[in-house]
């Protein structure tokens, strides 16, 4: 999930900097007529101590904690403070989490009381860690508001109540709403006011809340924010005919994670101890934004160490501990995957038995499996069920990532746990597809004929997720099935089809070191369109089919490993034209690239520009987008402009939402 809950702290500190900074999502900017008082904040931060120190470290790391707030921030001192914890809690001051109108002694024996300390809020157990400390703001009730930003598919939303505070109420029933599309301009001040601001009697509030709307939404779409909530919105009028404060009191909000690349130079910077303190020596470039753990939701040991390996490879490596005494465990492949066993699971009941949830994916190498399989079942064996437990390995049909490969490092973490494994009493159920899927659950079937552990295993002949009721007694294996059976001797079997492509094998390929702008020639050309000529008639797909049994494709990107994938593919389902009708690779010269078709080998031919590839193969209507997280939107935004593209594969995840959901309008 890529919208990611930051702190307060973080949050206003953020507004506090780019409230006049970001650029305006209006068709004209208004001149601000409010005030933006400045920004006080001091945190008191124990994250990196445990309950489990001893009580004198605890004292002696509080109060290292509270001497550095009031030293960075002398104002401290001087006047009147509120005090809270920043941990993502929801409805604090009606929890006993919220110290109004006090001095700095009386702030710090209030964080003394609880920090480091278990409190319950609601049914939500957690350690008090983190602290927000800012400036006492005296104010009539009826002068709070409230706002919120969230985005949804369609674009940006606006609420707004002339009604703020901790009675705050249903807000969904007595909003006011602004709808911005995306990709459509913020509507100017007077509109704001219009559709927001009617129920403000006052000329010179409504006045200052259109222009702060504007400026709110300038940095929420500025910095990547995909929700941002303000209650009490605080609008202070002066007697001296000053323009009115207006003061964030309490915010809530999340942040795009997938946009970092983007914002991330932002985000630090309105954090870095230059902008916070105003020292001139201090360092110009803040830390990357901390994304903190739920509230009672701590990463554990093993949960932090997943976290740590995910970081540093390209594959994708998530675990989530949700009841380390449940029976039913699972080592499931692909996000999308993880998810469907999950819920197959809840839906027969067993729910509150699921001990973890997450995945792997994205091609992880066998010591990266092997090291999230032994996190796993380390977890799995350290406490006993009369009853035995549930490893289910599960996954759909991969499409890179090689099955052999992961499942040699979850079979080494099996042979390592084997006696931990018997002495639990675990059943193993596997359920796997994609390349060299035979061989992995070949070798999965051959260890457990020789580890002493029930492992029962499936191939795509079984239903995704037919593994699960079959591990919670819920079926029999006759239901399910016999069972994976290892038919072929190779995944590439000897065919009867040409050796060579159709149309690759015509192709007249220009020479690679000549500096012709074209690579296929003519003779190339006109077979293609010939080819697309004699199945237009029968093959013209459907307005929402957008593949047929001759579709042809251009994969942008150099990936020559899917690309051989995929013409292994045409060549066993006896396809005569490849699917595969070129590359495009922007960063290279125009040349070409050998592969193999069969036994054959066979060339296709790279271009360096889109549109130059477009034009060689006109009856290839598909795009497969094999362009990174940070280019995609632009090399996508391209393809949809060419009117023989009809579809869009994009394979790069961690895209932005708003760069998504612009495509989506597109």
């Amino acid at each position: 999930m890529s919208a990611k809950a930051i702190r307060e702290y973080d949050g206003k500190l953020l507004l506090a900097h780019y409230l006049q900074q970001s650029p305006t999502m209006a068709t004209t900017q208004p001149t601000a007529a409010f005030a933006q008082p400045q920004t006080r904040l001091a945190q008191v931060n124990l994250s990196e101590v445990n309950t489990t120190d001893s009580g004198d470290k605890i004292s002696a790391a509080v109060e290292a904690a509270l001497s550095r707030a009031e030293r960075l921030n002398p104002w401290l001192t001087s006047t009147k403070l509120v005090a809270k914890p920043d941990q993502l809690i929801k409805r604090r001051g009606k929890s006993g989490l919220l110290l109004l109108n006090a001095d700095w002694a009386q702030v710090k024996e209030w964080i003394r009381e609880r920090a480091v300390k278990e409190v319950a809020v609601g049914e939500i157990s957690g350690v008090l860690k983190t602290f927000l400390v800012e400036p006492f703001v005296a104010h009539p009730a009826e002068v709070e508001y409230y706002v919120c930003i969230q985005s949804h598919r369609d674009g940006d939303e606006i609420l707004f109540t002339h009604e703020g505070g901790v009675e705050i109420g249903d807000v969904d029933a007595k909003a006011l709403r602004l709808q911005v599309p995306i990709a459509q301009p913020l509507p100017d001040s007077e509109s704001i006011a219009g559709k927001l601001l009617a129920d403000i009697a006052s000329a010179t509030q409504r006045a200052a809340l259109a222009t702060f709307i504007e400026r709110l939404y300038a940095v929420y779409v500025d910095l990547n924010f995909t929700y941002l909530e303000i209650n009490p919105l605080v609008v202070l009028e002066t007697a001296d005919g000053a323009l009115p404060q207006v003061v964030y009191l309490d915010l809530a909000a999340k942040l795009d994670q997938t946009a970092e690349f983007e914002s991330g130079d932002k985000w630090a910077k309105a954090r870095s101890d230059a902008v916070v303190y105003g020292t001139a020596a201090a360092e110009a470039v803040g830390p990357a934004m901390d994304f903190p753990a739920p509230f009672g939701r701590e990463l554990s040991r093993e949960e932090a160490y997943i976290q740590e390996l995910d970081a540093k490879t390209g594959a994708s490596l998530k675990l989530t501990i949700l009841n380390k005494e449940g029976r039913i465990w699972t080592m499931v492949a692909g996000g999308g995957a993880s998810v469907v066993y999950s819920d197959a699971i809840a839906a027969l009941g067993f729910a509150g038995e699921l001990a973890n949830y997450g995945e792997y994916s994205g091609a992880p190498s066998e010591a990266q499996t092997y090291e999230y399989a032994k996190t796993i079942l380390d977890l799995m064996t350290r406490t006993q069920r009369a009853e035995g437990k549930v490893l289910i390995i599960g996954g759909g049909i991969a499409n890179f990532t090689n099955v052999a490969t992961t499942f040699k490092g979850i079979i080494r973490a099996l042979k390592e746990y084997r006696q931990a494994l018997i002495a639990t009493n675990v059943r193993v159920f596997v359920r796997r597809a994609g390349p060299n899927w035979q061989e992995g659950l070949r070798a999965m079937r051959e260890l457990g004929e020789t580890l002493g552990v029930e492992i029962r295993v499936y191939g795509p002949e079984t239903h995704v997720t037919a593994i699960v009721p079959l591990a919670l007694g819920q079926a029999s294996p006759a239901a399910v099935g016999a069972g994976f059976r290892d038919s072929l001797a190779k995944q590439i079997p000897d065919s009867t089809a040409a050796s060579s492509p159709g149309t690759p094998a015509t192709m007249d390929i220009a020479d690679p070191l000549q500096s012709r702008p074209a690579v296929v020639a003519p003779a190339a050309a006109a077979a293609a369109a010939a080819a697309a000529a004699a199945t237009a008639a029968d093959d013209k797909p459907s307005w929402y089919a957008p593949f047929t049994a001759n579709t042809r494709a251009i994969v942008y990107g150099m990936q020559p490993r899917a690309v051989q994938g995929m013409l292994d593919f045409d060549f066993i389902c006896k396809r005569t034209v490849p699917s595969v009708a070129c590359m495009v690779y922007p960063f290279g010269g125009n040349h070409v690239q050998k592969f193999y078709w069969g036994t054959q080998e066979t060339l296709l031919p790279v271009f360096a520009s889109l549109a130059e590839a477009a034009s060689q193969f006109p009856d290839a209507d598909v795009v497969v987008n094999f362009a990174s997280c940070r280019s995609v939107f632009a090399s996508t935004s391209e393809m949809l402009g060419l009117p023989q593209i009809r579809t869009v594969a994009i394979i790069a995840e961690g895209v932005p939402e708003r760069h998504a959901r612009k495509l989506i309008s597109l």
